[in-house]
Formats: C-alpha cells, sequence, structure tokens
C-alpha cells in the first residue's frame, strides 16, 4: 500500500511539472502574439530568452519518467500514463518553439505596418489556448468529451488559417512592395495551425490513455 502511494505521489508529481511546462508555452504564446500586435520588440527578444525554461523542464520531466520506470517498472494504464506524460512534454515544447517563431517574424517585421487587423490570426490564437486548457485536461482527468472538443476546435483552426492564407496571397500579389512583412504573416498563420495540431497530438494522446487505442484526431 505505501508502495502505491509512493507511485501515486511521484505521478502528482509528474502531473504538476507537466502542467507548469503548459503554463509556460501558453505565456510564449499569448507574449509572442502580444509582441506582434503591438511591435514590441523587447518583449519579442524576452520570449526567445525564455523558452529555455521550458526547454530546461522538457529534460527535468524526461529523466524524471527514465528514473520512474526504472523503479517502478508500471505496467497496463499506468504504464500508458507515463507515456503520455512523456510524449506531451515534446509536444509542449513544440509549441513553446511556435512562440518563439512567432516572437521571431515579429522581430524581421518591426515597426511596419501590420494587417492582422484584416486577418484571423487572433482568433486562431484564442482558440488554440482554450484547446490547450481543454487537451490537458482531457489527460489529467480522463475525459472523452474533451478530447472531441480539442479535435472540433482544431478543424476551426484548420479553416481559419485557409482564409488567412487565401486573404494574404491576395494581398500579395497586390502589392508585392509588402512582401517581406506578408511572408512573416504568412509563417505566422502557419505557426498557429501547427499549434493547434501539436495541441489535437496532446488530445490523442489523452484518448489513448482513456481508450487503449490510437485516435488520428488531425486526419
Amino acid at each position: 500500500m505505501v508502495t502505491r502511494e509512493n507511485f501515486e505521489n511521484n505521478l502528482q508529481e509528474l502531473q504538476a511539472k507537466l502542467t507548469m511546462m503548459g503554463e509556460l508555452a501558453v505565456a510564449s504564446i499569448n507574449k509572442s502574439f502580444d509582441a506582434f500586435k503591438n511591435h514590441d520588440i523587447e518583449l519579442a527578444l524576452k520570449v526567445i530568452e525564455e523558452d529555455s525554461v521550458v526547454d530546461n523542464l522538457e529534460t527535468e520531466i524526461n529523466q524524471f519518467i527514465v528514473w520512474l520506470m526504472a523503479k517502478e517498472q508500471p505496467v497496463a494504464r499506468d504504464l500508458r500514463r507515463i507515456i503520455g506524460v512523456l510524449k506531451i512534454s515534446s509536444e509542449i515544447e513544440r509549441i513553446a518553439d511556435f512562440g518563439v517563431n512567432i516572437a521571431k517574424a515579429t522581430i524581421k517585421i518591426g515597426t511596419s505596418n501590420s494587417q492582422v487587423d484584416d486577418t484571423n490570426l487572433d482568433q486562431m490564437k484564442e482558440i488554440s489556448i482554450t484547446m490547450m486548457h481543454k487537451a490537458l485536461q482531457s489527460f489529467f482527468e480522463g475525459n472523452m468529451v474533451l478530447v472531441k472538443e480539442v479535435a472540433d476546435l482544431d478543424d476551426n483552426v484548420d479553416k481559419l488559417y485557409g482564409e488567412t492564407y487565401k486573404m494574404l496571397t491576395s494581398h500579395l500579389k497586390e502589392n508585392p512592395e509588402e512582401t517581406e512583412q506578408l511572408v512573416q504573416l504568412l509563417l505566422i498563420n502557419r505557426f498557429l495551425e501547427r499549434t493547434a495540431d501539436h495541441i489535437t497530438n496532446i488530445a490523442e494522446s489523452a484518448a489513448y490513455l482513456i481508450k487503449g487505442q490510437i485516435y488520428d484526431l488531425n486526419s
């Protein structure tokens, strides 16, 4: 009984680290997008500098998992739970990287006037943040309803991505002198779409934990 209690405590510690990592990734996306909208180069640089915190936390989680698996040799659902944390931490690290990519694009845009108000980028970012919260909650609570909600929201982001791509490429044809800025906006559009895809992968890990079978929610 004591052994099981210790194991559960270790799993709770893993969950706490994963939660912290998720919060840092969300902060990275929010800060980078604020920097983008406000032409705040200083904030963009801060996002880039803070990325090492997420990287270090992922390494810490990976090392914790290796130790836990060697010590406890978990099977069945416990093993799926631990592997899920391992996969999700990797997805979160990539999501934080997209925050860095948006910050880098912001620096390249500089203080040039942006077409952001004419795009769906802000809405895509907000949906992605909602997806992140739901995806992690679905994993921690074993909630398939939330898994389905994440998949549906990803479809919304894909639709908005397509609309923004068409708008920006059309504007580019008519305004070739704005090529450099518009290319960066196209990249940000892509970064947000990929962010949603990686969040959907987190929901897939939740589905695997709950059902014990692999789901492809990005298809």
